[in-house]
């Protein structure tokens, strides 16, 4: 009997559990942020772009399964519902929209030769008064462009957990919050001040919360293409790079298989990432981006640094045995300090040896901005020829704390003249000052 009532108990248990509802965090930077707010007649010149389009819905239409909306008779550029989405929708499209100026935000595609975009919710959708043909506050502040002079700044930064909101079921990102709104504004005021060209990022979740930041809060730096591939890390943090300049081949080592040192094999912790950047009327260079193996596991965590450089001098000589002249920069979170064996090991020496000018910068100087552990752990190492570039005294690190800059790093920042012939401005720091230990 005492069986049967347990039976029953557990039986009904279930109905007195009242579900719980889970709440996502609210995203940090909204969709529609920094998305360039266009008329409806140059939708054109932005395919395969998310923008935000304005104009009167002039005419609509049916077919079987579409809702058209068109902004002129002609139907030169037209929204589309398809009858998938129409449930979305607390009235039918047509006749929610018809004759209303509006601005939808989408994705810009072609169809028998004419723009369109697609609409599957009415959150897409804003209806706006006569005022908002002409006021845009939402709209972005144009893209600053200096004149190429020939000299490219570079820079590299390590962002500190750049985690959107969204939990990614295929890496271990639970226990890491999304950055906030203000520490993504802190960043972007640090990157304003750096005002590189081309930035290597370290620590980004994924590419869809880099093109956000970058879009929403970096509108004005003109970073025209955002390079980031997913590495090796368990909680999905990537190395990135930003740039202004075209941007060719990309090439990720996340694969590659090398010695662990302990007679096994291993590849990076995260990735070493070679970006192709290709300024105008200037010569082509390369850009290797990294982040090695945090000391997070003690003392205990220097041969994998060890292998990851012999690594990374592996990839590097490679390249310096099929052309000398190579230009190139190596640049990232090395983890590691300038007189440690990792860093000398991933310097070389002789020809081939990689150039960093730390002696243009103060001694004492910390990229790691966190105390008791400052240090300066964040390089931007050169080829020979790179070297050759470099513009004297460049060399800089902006300083900042966790909670003036969002970072537990400071960036570091290099200028170098790319003009297909080196000129007086470039200078070649002797190869003894530029391997003075600092930061250690």
């Amino acid at each position: 009997m005492i069986r049967h009532l347990s039976l029953a108990l557990l039986v009904t248990l279930p109905l007195f559990i009242q579900p719980v509802a889970v709440v996502a965090d609210e995203p940090a930077i909204q969709a529609h942020e920094g998305l360039p707010i266009i008329d409806w007649k140059d939708a054109g010149n932005y395919v395969g772009k998310e923008v935000i389009v304005q104009g009167r819905i002039e005419a609509t239409g049916r077919a079987r399964t579409i809702v058209f909306l068109n902004f002129d008779r002609a139907r030169s550029f037209t929204a589309i519902v398809r009858k998938k989405s129409e449930g979305n929708f607390p009235s039918p499209p047509d006749a929610m929209y018809s004759g209303k100026l509006v601005q939808i935000r989408g994705r810009i595609s072609m169809y028998k030769e004419k723009p369109q975009i697609e609409i599957t919710h009415p959150d897409q959708v804003k209806i706006i008064d006569a005022a908002g043909e002409t006021a845009n506050p939402d709209q972005p502040a144009a893209a600053s462009h200096r004149k190429f002079d020939g000299v490219v700044t570079i820079a590299t930064y390590n962002v500190l957990n750049m985690f959107d909101a969204h939990d990614d079921p295929y890496h271990s990102d639970e226990g890491t919050p999304q950055k906030s709104r203000e520490e993504l504004q802190k960043l972007a005021a640090t990157i304003h001040r750096v005002d590189a060209d081309v930035i290597a990022l370290e620590e980004v979740e994924n590419r869809g919360i880099l093109e956000d930041f970058t879009r929403a809060m970096l509108g004005d730096m003109g970073y025209q293409n955002v390079v980031c591939f997913e590495g090796n890390d368990g909680r999905g943090i990537d190395c990135a790079v930003l740039s202004r300049f075209p941007v060719g081949p990309v090439t990720s080592y996340r694969h590659l298989r090398f010695e662990d040192g302990n007679g096994g094999l291993t590849s990076f912790r995260r990735d070493l990432l070679r970006v192709r950047i290709e300024p105008p009327d200037a010569s082509p260079f390369d850009i290797y981006a990294v982040h090695l193996k945090s000391k997070r596991g003690g003392d205990t965590s220097e041969h994998v640094r060890m292998a990851e450089t012999k690594a990374i001098r592996r990839v590097l000589e490679d390249e310096l045995a099929r052309d000398a002249k190579s230009l190139f920069v190596l640049c990232g979170d090395f983890n590691d300090t300038w007189d440690s064996n990792p860093i000398k090991q991933l310097r070389g020496q002789g020809p081939m040896a990689l150039h960093a000018f730390v002696n243009d910068i103060p001694k004492e100087t910390a990229t790691y901005n966190k105390a008791p552990y400052k240090s300066m752990i964040d390089f931007i190492f050169c080829s020979p020829e790179m070297a050759k570039r470099y513009v004297a005294k460049s060399l800089r690190v902006v300083d900042g704390t966790v909670e003036s800059s969002g970072s537990d790093h400071n960036p570091v920042v290099a200028k170098f003249d790319v003009r297909s012939a080196p000129s007086a401005k470039a200078a070649n720091a002797p190869a003894a000052r530029d391997r003075v230990a600092v930061g250690g």
